[in-house]
């Protein structure tokens, strides 16, 4: 027996609890023009990489997107929200990442334990970004996932699970018992995250609420029309670089969502040297990837 549905009530986007599939938060993956195409696609509803909210680079929100973030205080996170939060439908804290960036810092899922400091971040956001954006917390497998979600609970409006644990990263298969579990602790909506595809994302709608689709949208935001039924169109590399004109985008990211971009394609291994031998933008735009 399939589940009982549980809406996202602040977050105002009929299509998005209607189509219950949003893109993963990826870093560098995720830059706004490859956000945009997915939205193209059908994608509901698109997450940033994370962003701290004390950066200093430029964001860009024309997607409308959910604003991933990372900090080890509250510092900053009233300034930030307020100024954005009108360009974005809601805001996400990163308590997931596994990187060896994250471990030398001491965020995402390397500061799980510190409850207080956590909490206290989660308060600040709520009261930035106000009744109307919805706000998300994203978890792995962990001995404090039941206490995290205590706080979750308290000011957020969705949970994103990930069961895998921080030592897995992104490799092992998720553990999806463990997601079911936490679900049936909760009364908030489940987005569960982990190795979502084309093959099994029906599948997990009927245990979870929302799913989000990551690495196997790398390079191929048109999974989303797959899954929608859109038409695919305007979803190639070429669309791509239209799109990153406006947003002026380092060379060395044009690079490697190039790279992205040959996946699954029969001459894989050739276009990627042909992109690695690259040295100039110029020369980047007129290669047929």
């Amino acid at each position: 027996m399939d589940m009982k549905f549980r809406p996202i009530k602040n977050l105002k986007l009929g299509k998005a609890l209607k189509d219950r599939v949003f893109l993963a938060p990826m870093e560098e993956v995720n830059d706004v023009a490859f956000r945009l195409m997915c939205k193209k696609a059908g994608c509901s509803l698109t997450w940033t990489g994370m962003t701290h909210p004390r950066t200093k680079q430029k964001t860009y929100f024309d997607d409308k997107p959910i604003c991933q973030l990372f900090c080890k205080t509250p510092e900053g996170i009233k300034e930030f929200v307020k100024k954005h939060n009108k360009k974005v439908s809601g805001w996400d804290f990163n308590l997931g990442c596994p990187a060896t960036t994250a471990r030398k810092h001491g965020f995402g899922s390397y500061m799980i334990s510190e409850l207080k400091t956590i909490e206290e971040i989660l308060k600040e956001i709520r009261k930035a970004a106000g009744k109307k954006k919805a706000v998300f917390v994203k978890i792995r497998k962990s001995a404090y996932a039941k206490k995290i979600l205590k706080l979750v609970e308290k000011y957020c409006d969705a949970i994103i699970v990930h069961p895998r644990t921080q030592q897995q990263g992104y490799s092992g298969i998720p553990e999806e018992k463990f997601a079911e579990k936490l679900r049936d602790k909760t009364k908030l909506p489940v987005v569960y995250s982990g190795n979502v595809g084309e093959k099994n994302y029906k599948e997990l709608l009927k245990k979870f609420d929302y799913v989000m689709v990551g690495r196997s949208a790398i390079g191929n935001p048109g999974i989303f029309s797959d899954i929608s039924g859109k038409k695919k169109s305007g979803l190639d590399f070429k669309d791509y670089l239209k799109l990153s004109k406006k947003y002026k985008f380092p060379f060395r990211l044009l690079k490697f969502q190039a790279m992205n971009f040959t996946k699954g394609k029969k001459d894989a291994k050739e276009k990627r040297l042909e992109i690695f031998e690259v040295k100039t933008e110029k020369r980047l735009r007129k290669l047929k990837l």
